[in-house]
Parts: C-alpha cells; structure tokens; sequence
C-alpha cells in the first residue's frame, strides 16, 4: 500500500536507498548499474562529494530568496559559467526547475520578443513530429509525441508540425544527405509560408532527438539549412537541449556539432545531474535587449526562478565537469561505446539500428531485418526490455511509437560521464541479454 501516485500503480517498484558512481542499490542490497541516468540526468553518476558538500555549504548560507527581492551568488556565478561556456551573444540566463519549465519560458520569451519588437501577429510555433518538449501544457502542445498528447489534446494551444529529420526511417531510396536535408527544409519554407511568414514566432527543435525517436542526430547540414529558413523570415531558432546538452553528446552544446547558434536554448538535466531541480534557458543578448527595450522586463516568473540551492549544486556539476575535462572524456568514450554496442547487438536478429553521439545511444528493435518491420505494439517490447535488464541489474530508458507515434520500439542508454569502459561493455552485454529475455516472452504472449 502507498500514498503516493505512482505512474504505474500495478507495477511493485523495488525501494531505492543510495547510490554510488553508476549504482544505486535498493533496500534489498540489490545493485543496480544505471545505463540511463534515470532519465539521461545523472551525468556524474550518484553520491558525487563534491556536489554534496555544495548543496550543504548554501544551505548553511541561505536556502531561499525571492528573485523580486534578491539574486544570489550561486545564481550570477552559474549564469557567468554558462555564458562563458557559449557562443558570443548566448550569455543571457533564466533558471527554473525542470525542462519542461525551461520549454515553458522559453515559449513566452519568443512571444514577446516580437511583440516589443512591434510584431504582435506573430504566436504561431512551429516543431517536429517524434520529438518530445515537456508535459506542461505549451511544451505538451508543441512536441510531437502523440501518445503524451492525446489525452489533453482538447486542452492544447495551436501548433504546429513538420517531419523529422529521422534518417533511418524516412531517408528516401537513392536520396543522400544533403538532399534530405534539403527536402525537409522546403518542407520548413513552404509550411510557414503556408501559415503566413508573419504570424510564425519559433522554430523549436531538439539538437539530437531524445525519448520520443531515440537519440535521432540530424544528418549533416539539417540545422544550417533550418537556420536560414528561420532567418529568411524572421522566425527564431529555439533548441531544446534539455536532455542531449551539457556534454552528453562528446560537445559543450549539442549544436556545436551542427555548425549552428540558436535564439534561445533550454537545458536542464545535464545542468544539476539530479542532484537539485533546475533548468534553464540561455537567450540570445539580442532577444533580451528587445524585451527590456520594449515591454522593460520579461512578463513571465516562477516561485522557484533562480533557487540558491539549486544553482549552487549545478555550479558544482559544471566545475567538476569542466575542471575534469568529462566533456572530452565523453568524446572520446563515444566511439568506444558505440563499439561495444555494434559488437553486442549489431547481429542481432532483432536490432534494427543503433544510433546516437557520446554518451547518448538508442537501440532500435525490429521483426526482421530484412525489412526493419516494428513489433506488434500490443506487444509493449520496449517495456518488457526494461523490465528484463532490471531482473540482470540493468536500468535502461525504453520508449515505444519510435517510428510515428504508434508503432515502433527502443532502448535508450545515457551513462553517466565517468562510466568505466568495463561499464560500458557491462551495459551492453546485459542489454543483449535483456533483449533476448524479451524477445522470447513476447513470443510467449
């Protein structure tokens, strides 16, 4: 029996009582290895010293301070590393708790920025299908994962959605990269030229696609072709980086690798590793300027914007994460990885595509290979896998509707930034066998 609202109230979930480095051990004294950082946030792994001391050394300072009244050390010196850590102009930071918050903001940002810029008609926000930006209602609204939304679709705003950039599933026969790239961006061209260039205030995308489709990077060339578009009519660039950022990804930025500067970016769950609540938008000096020259402030806040303590943990992530060169480490380890993945899987009946950067990877199941044909969504495979590596000590993040929302299934693994190579070649042998276990109930049923 239990108070609490679980998200699965059949399911008997073990109790978990601590955690060390890539580990969390449950009330029983069973280890688990976390593949999946929970949900691609536990980048320094669990019980990180440092981080801890942080928390405790703002907690003995201050615990709270309403941002009308104060800022806080903790929150300008955060702001300073993360504007020192990006591209000139993208220096200007927002705090929140989550990433769905971040997405909420920075919606309202790009509203008002062009109504101060004096273009009021402008509300109308274009994104992906198969991408994913939250659960608040605005982020529910303009992400693509049709499953989240169906429930609430009667309380949803206008969106609107084009096709992702999903190469293993919609790369057309004879056509190369370049020319998807380019078709998906006459696609862009002529869907806000169909909504009327003036009404369109965003273009909001995921910079590597995270729980919807599976770790999905973008061909190269996509987002300086989307760039343009953007730039050609006046919409901005907004990239949601809240699970591929903070070096998850083998860059700082996600959309470093893309050649690239986004309006506004959101992160988050890299930013604290889980250790605090926060997130975070970065906006362009140029979308801030607007709004302080126009309406004088940003109409938007939250009772929790720039909490101390939160800040002061993730201050600590990201110096730990700097002054041990993690960012590199997870460059260097993706490759590795990847090996270990190909070597594991790659002849697998059942594994259809492996696919991801750094330290953020997705296993695609299929029928048969010969066709890439999806299980019968009845079947719930990617549940059954978790439920299978969980039984072999194993978490994984499994995510089903890969394909469009219904159909399709994957297996999504974010190791923390220190993960041994023995765990990362522990993680895939024991997906192998996951799979296997899964594979072979589904048969059953």
């Amino acid at each position: 029996m239990t108070n609490i609202i679980h998200r699965n109230p059949r399911a008997a979930l073990p109790v978990a009582a601590s955690g060390t480095g890539c580990t969390i051990t449950d009330t029983q004294g069973r280890p688990y290895l976390d593949a999946s950082g929970g949900a691609a946030v536990s980048c320094l792994g669990h019980g990180h010293p440092e981080v801890r001391a942080a928390i405790t050394a703002q907690l003995d300072k201050l615990e709270y301070a309403h941002t009308s009244f104060f800022t806080t050390e903790a929150a300008e010196t955060l702001a300073a590393m993360l504007a020192s850590r990006s591209p000139a102009g993208l220096d200007q930071a927002y705090f929140v708790s989550s990433g769905s918050e971040a997405v909420e903001t920075a919606l309202k940002m790009a509203r008002q920025y062009h109504v101060d810029r004096g273009e009021p008609q402008r509300f109308r926000f274009l994104a992906r299908r198969q991408s994913y930006h939250g659960n608040t209602l605005a982020a529910l609204s303009i992400g693509g994962n049709m499953a989240r939304r169906a429930l609430y679709q009667p309380l949803l705003m206008e969106s609107h959605h084009v096709s992702p950039c999903f190469p293993f599933r919609y790369l057309e026969a004879g056509e190369t990269h370049e020319q998807y790239g380019d078709r998906l961006a006459a696609e862009l061209e002529e869907a806000i030229t169909g909504l009327g260039a003036g009404t369109v205030a965003a273009f909001v995308a995921e910079t590597v696609v995270g729980a919807t489709a599976g770790t999905v990077a973008p061909v190269p060339g996509y987002f300086r072709k989307m760039r343009e578009v953007c730039d050609r009519h006046g919409v901005l660039l907004i990239l949601d980086e809240v699970m591929s950022g903070v070096g998850r990804t083998g860059s700082y930025h996600a959309f470093e690798q893309e050649g690239v500067v986004p309006d506004i970016l959101t992160l988050a769950k890299g930013l604290g590793s889980g250790y605090q609540p926060i997130g975070a938008v970065l906006a362009h000096r140029k979308v801030v300027d607007a709004m302080h020259q126009g309406s004088g402030a940003f109409q938007h806040g939250h009772t929790y914007v720039g909490h101390p303590v939160a800040c002061a943990a993730a201050l600590a992530v990201q110096h730990i994460i700097q002054r041990d060169g993690l960012v590199e480490r997870v460059a260097a380890l993706g490759p590795r990885f990847e090996r270990l993945l190909h070597g594991a899987l790659s002849e697998h009946p059942h594994v259809g595509d492996i696919r991801g950067r750094g330290l953020f990877w997705s296993v695609e199941l299929v029928t048969d290979r010969s066709g890439n044909r999806p299980f019968d969504p009845a079947l719930k495979l990617n549940t059954r896998i978790k439920a299978a590596a969980e039984r072999h000590g194993l978490l994984c993040y499994p995510g089903g509707g890969t394909i469009d929302g219904t159909r399709g299934d994957h297996v999504l693994l974010a190791p923390p930034y220190i993960a041994t190579e023995a765990e990362l070649e522990s993680i895939a042998g024991l997906l192998r066998l996951a799979i296997d276990d899964a594979v072979h109930e589904a048969r059953q049923a």
